[in-house]
């Protein structure tokens, strides 16, 4: 095998993507600061029962797995740092109310998340640790649309769901422990209704109907209703009786989890909050299941033009830091950074200064000078005068009336 091959989805970045990611990752940092968010570097590595808990299956299986030759314990290289960033918060702050923390760095997957995606994203994200209500999930999603918004993306769509409505009708049917659940989500994500009545041979009416009725529970909803958030709630909080909410009142059994998650929904679509953002296409979809299953609450995916897969993903996962120490209310959200950065146009190349090499003192001291007040000096070395690189030479340091001075090229 030739050695320069690299593994399937698997690339190098070379320098142009590599300057947009990395322009885009300070950005967003910089964005999430302005917020009160800190920035926090969890290791790529960790025992794979930390990096894994509460996590189920599904994380587990995208996880790559390895043994310390210090320990002999199983390590595992991170494939989501939600968890990690939970345990930061519970174990090592330790801080009473609200903790805001971010960060961006890469994971890796053991499959790719889409055909053409690769299996070593980089994600960007923040967490929210400390208030249960509805405010906290507003600022996540607010702080995710404009992070899309700085990427430069125009159009975006917000699918809605809730994670405790699927575990809620399971409750219901007395035979639900005895199934296959993680073949369930994934009938559901894919809305595999034939494979669906197989899976449910057997169930109760009420449970069949019901998880029949799921994969037909979306569309859009009309947002930002003109009432307050207070009075957001009810039966009419998400719009017309056409509107998947209001046909999953009708569908669904009025157990109190399911009802409660409906109106965290509802109260969510109605919130003035979304008369910011008018790009924004606001929609439900109680299918959406992809979300890794340590979610317990309202859960949201963000869909733009040009990729098949979700570009960021997030929601509400409280009680995860029990297994560290301390339970905490929970959400948040990770953007793929990589994706994100190869939505955009291609970047201008930057404009530089070209310079002479020379151990001169004078010349030295106005390429240092330059550089400290944020330009780009390129000192050509000899006999690589005409060699290109990423970036646009515009200008040139050269020797005048005893000086070293810039001069335009088009000058010349």
């Amino acid at each position: 095998m030739l050695r320069w091959l690299l593994p399937e989805n698997i690339a190098d970045v070379l320098p142009s993507e590599a300057r947009r990611i990395e322009e885009l990752r300070r950005r967003l940092l910089d964005l999430y600061r302005s917020y009160g968010y800190e920035l926090v570097m969890p290791p790529l590595i960790e025992h794979l029962d930390s990096l894994l808990t509460g996590s189920g299956a599904d994380l587990g299986l995208r996880t790559f797995q390895l043994v310390d030759q210090l320990s002999g314990r199983t390590l595992g290289v991170r494939a989501d740092m939600t968890p990690q960033v939970a345990r930061i918060d519970a174990h090592l702050l330790n801080r009473d109310g609200i903790t805001r923390l971010c960060y961006a760095g890469s994971v890796l997957h053991t499959r790719p998340q889409g055909l053409f995606a690769t299996r070593e994203p980089i994600h960007a994200g923040a967490e929210l640790y400390g208030h249960a209500g509805i405010e906290a999930d507003l600022e996540a999603i607010e702080l995710l649309v404009r992070s899309l918004d700085s990427a430069g993306v125009a159009k975006v769509r917000i699918d809605l769901c809730h994670a405790a409505i699927v575990p809620a009708l399971l409750e219901l049917d007395g035979a639900s422990d005895e199934r296959d659940v993680e073949a369930l989500y994934a009938l559901l994500r894919g809305k595999d209704v034939p494979g669906l009545d197989e899976w449910l041979h057997g169930a109760s009416p009420s449970l069949r109907a019901a998880l029949r009725a799921l994969p037909g529970l979306h569309g859009r909803v009309t947002a930002g209703s003109a009432r307050s958030l207070e009075a957001a709630g009810g039966a009419g909080g998400a719009g017309a009786a056409g509107s998947p909410l209001a046909r999953a009142r009708a569908a669904l059994p009025p157990a109190a989890p399911i009802a409660a998650a409906l109106e965290q929904l509802e109260r969510l679509c109605a919130s003035p909050l979304w008369q910011r953002w008018p790009a924004v296409e606001l929609s439900v979809d109680l299918a959406d299941l992809r979300g890794y299953r340590y979610h317990n609450g309202i859960t949201f995916a963000a869909y733009v033009e040009g990729l098949p897969y979700a570009i960021a993903r997030g929601g509400r996962y409280d009680n995860v830091g029990r297994a560290f120490g301390r339970a905490r209310p929970a959400t948040g959200f990770s953007i793929e950074l990589r994706a994100l950065a190869g939505l955009g146009t291609v970047a201008e190349p930057v404009s530089a200064i070209r310079a002479p090499w020379s151990d001169d003192a004078a010349l030295i001291e106005k390429v240092a000078a330059l550089r400290a007040a944020g330009e780009i000096v390129i000192q050509v070395l000899p006999g690589h005068e005409q060699e290109q690189q990423e970036f646009a030479c515009d200008r040139e340091l050269v020797m005048q009336a005893g000086r070293w001075n810039v001069r335009r090229l088009d000058q010349a």
